[in-house]
């Protein structure tokens, strides 16, 4: 009969690696992380959102960006999965008239990859 120890450490060992496949799915539905870091860079993310390890600290007017991978919710109205990133990133309005976030005209592939990025942040 096993011990409450060691039921403990099969549940945290069945925890831990239930949990490994979840970057590299994300991974697989959305595109390259750093060509992503690359397009935040390029379309001026940093105007608006605070984003970690940006050479500045970004602005007040969209939210900050750290934890964004933890967030339940993206823009307050979706659910936060790599398929909603992907549509809110290429067309925020459509998501939610009322948003401040332009549409900066990201193809499939861009929006794709800053996703990607963006789960890098937790």
């Amino acid at each position: 009969m096993a011990t409450a120890r060691q039921l403990l450490y099969g549940l945290l060992l069945i925890l831990s690696v239930a949990g490994c496949g979840q970057d590299e799915a994300v991974s697989a539905a959305l595109g390259d992380a750093e060509r992503g870091k690359e397009a935040v860079a390029r379309y001026g993310c940093i105007a608006c959102h605070a984003i970690p390890g940006a050479l500045n600290q970004g602005s007040n007017v969209g939210p900050p960006l750290h934890k964004i991978a933890q967030r339940a919710y993206l823009g307050g109205v979706i659910p936060n999965t790599p398929e909603q990133m992907v549509r809110w990133l290429r067309n925020p309005a459509a998501i939610d008239p009322r948003s401040a976030m332009p549409n900066l005209g990201l193809s499939e592939a861009e929006a794709k990859d800053i996703a990607a990025y963006l789960y890098t942040l937790k």
